[in-house]
């Protein structure tokens, strides 16, 4: 399956069925598999380049719907919504990729606090800093989040740029929800931490009791 992101394969005739009933009806019409990536390609390779930069973004985002394809028969189709299936593909995908997405956000730590990340639309601190109003924390930002373990990293950019909420990411990553609010915590004090006492990630009001990991 070739597919390139913001290019639509044909008119979804389907589009007010859930993601479910599109992976569904693929298992004998595999064609129709491309509805899905018409809806979140777009999203999936935003997802992808604010991670790791557009030029890695492109193929990842290909691989993850090419992975989504070949494991469509095990999705569980009472869940209507694909995105935390799709999002934790390319989670996994990303991972391959820890010391790049490592090395990039030092580099953005190091820029001049008024420059724009080099390669992708947005600077990587924008939408976790938006909270944040001094621009040179963003470098500091960007180098505190280096410093997260990946498994921390992953709970917080899914909750902050894959908009995904708290039983979202737990099915993205296949952990309970309590160690998806363990993690987001646990990543949330670090970064108040670096940042000298600011919070740039109150991305939601939801409880942060949690389960330990």
């Amino acid at each position: 399956m070739t597919v390139e992101p913001g290019i639509r394969v044909g008119q979804d005739s389907a589009a007010s069925t859930s993601d479910a009933s599109v992976i569904e009806r693929s298992w004998e019409k595999p064609e129709a598999f491309a509805v899905l990536f018409d809806r979140h390609a777009d999203s999936v390779h935003r997802y992808a380049a604010r991670r790791l930069g557009t030029e890695v973004a492109e193929d990842l985002m290909a691989e993850t719907f090419t992975t989504a394809f070949q494991q469509r028969f095990r999705y569980n189709t009472e869940l209507a919504d694909a995105r935390p299936w799709l999002f934790g593909i390319a989670t996994n995908l990303i991972g391959r990729h820890r010391r790049a997405e490592a090395r990039r956000l030092k580099a953005i730590g190091r820029l001049p606090s008024a420059a724009p990340a080099d390669g992708c639309e947005d600077p990587v601190a924008d939408r976790v800093a938006a909270r944040v109003s001094a621009q040179a924390v963003r470098g500091e930002l960007a180098l505190a989040m280096a410093r997260l373990p990946a498994r921390h990293r992953d709970v917080l950019l899914l909750v902050a740029w894959a908009d995904l909420g708290y039983e979202e990411v737990a099915r993205a990553l296949e952990v309970p929800v309590g160690t998806v609010r363990s993690r987001l915590h646990r990543a949330r004090r670090k970064l108040r931490d670096a940042l000298g006492g600011s919070d740039p990630t109150a991305f939601r009001e939801e409880s942060e009791e949690s389960d330990d990991e």
